[in-house]
């Protein structure tokens, strides 16, 4: 219980935090609907991350979820965006999002994160709605 609180709290930190650089959204992150995605692969995680995602592009930038970062979108094609980002003094990424399905996204991403480098893929469904009772974030 106090996990999934936590991960809501984290979610509306992380819509509060990120920003595309780009005025339209790139093809990957429109097809993809909001809601309740598990994403397995985060480093350290022994069981997939449930998070209430209203905003699929911050996805791309999973390491830096609490950080204001500013990113970019490098490549744009109908199942393949390449986003880079930065996030100040907390580093800078890139992540590779690839639309396997609506409800399926796999993120390559690397960078730095709080002066060490970091590579892993990540695998992200899409499971439910966020539920009624949660606040609905810009994450």
């Amino acid at each position: 219980m106090a996990r999934t609180a936590t991960l809501f709290l984290n979610a509306g930190v992380i819509g509060a935090a990120f920003a595309l650089g780009a005025a339209q959204q790139p093809s990957v992150f429109a097809q993809a609907q909001p809601g309740l995605w598990e994403i397995s692969g985060a480093p350290g995680a022994k069981v997939p991350v449930r998070q209430c995602v209203a905003d699929i592009a911050a996805l791309a930038r999973f390491e830096h979820r609490a950080n204001i970062c500013t990113a970019r979108i490098v490549r744009d094609s109908a199942s393949l965006a390449h986003v880079e980002y930065s996030c100040g003094g907390a580093g800078f990424g890139q992540s590779q999002v690839e639309l396997l399905t609506p409800r399926s996204l796999r993120i390559s991403t690397q960078g730095i994160s709080g002066g060490l480098p970091f590579n892993y893929v990540l695998q992200a469904r899409r499971v439910d709605d966020c539920p009624k009772s949660a606040s609905f974030s810009r994450h």
